[in-house]
């Protein structure tokens, strides 16, 4: 059953970057969930649980993340961060198996692969938690970065899986797009 110790919901609205005011304010939104880890300091070979945690997790904050922006969603992103009793293969298995589908049904979409990142770091640690166009893998101008923490987790007995969304790309691209 899933228990979430706390949690953490953070907007960040952005409207300039070097002086230079942007087109309109890009929202980006986060949440983080603390959540306890059943497999620390031992090994499984069975991660289901942490599966079934991440879809829970998905289904309860990226609707509420949407709700936020001021825009449709047009990028997504997600990470862990794993205590030090655990793995970076508990990360893992809370965002890839089955947190995807409820962050695809909540932004509209999902043709591209949800970027993410794990580690394994002690209280305090923050995530650079990677954001990409949620349709176009190649649309360089959404690729982004929102890092996030939590002052007092994880414990080394906890994970923090975080789930971020944003109305728009980085406030003034010029990288061009790659070809294709």
């Amino acid at each position: 059953m899933l228990h979430i110790r706390k949690s953490l919901v953070l907007k960040e609205t952005l409207t300039s970057d070097m002086g230079k005011d942007a087109p309109r304010p890009i929202i980006r939104a986060a949440a983080l969930a603390v959540i306890e880890n059943p497999y620390a300091g031992r090994y499984a070979e069975d991660l289901t649980e942490l599966f079934e945690t991440g879809r829970a997790l998905g289904e309860k904050f990226t609707a509420e993340l949407v709700g936020l922006l001021s825009q449709s969603p047009i990028a997504y992103g997600k990470g862990a961060i794993v205590g030090t009793a655990g793995e970076f293969e508990h990360g893992g298995a809370c965002i890839h198996p089955m947190l995807g589908k409820p962050m695809r049904a909540a932004v509209g979409g999902g043709k591209a692969v949800i970027p993410s990142n794990v580690k394994v770091a002690a209280c305090g640690a923050s995530l650079d938690v990677p954001l990409s166009h949620k349709d176009d893998s190649w649309s360089f101008d959404h690729f982004d970065t929102m890092t996030v923490s939590i002052p007092d987790a994880p414990k080394p007995n906890e994970i923090v899986v975080v789930i971020a969304v944003a109305d728009g790309g980085r406030l003034h691209p010029r990288c061009g797009q790659a070809p294709r």
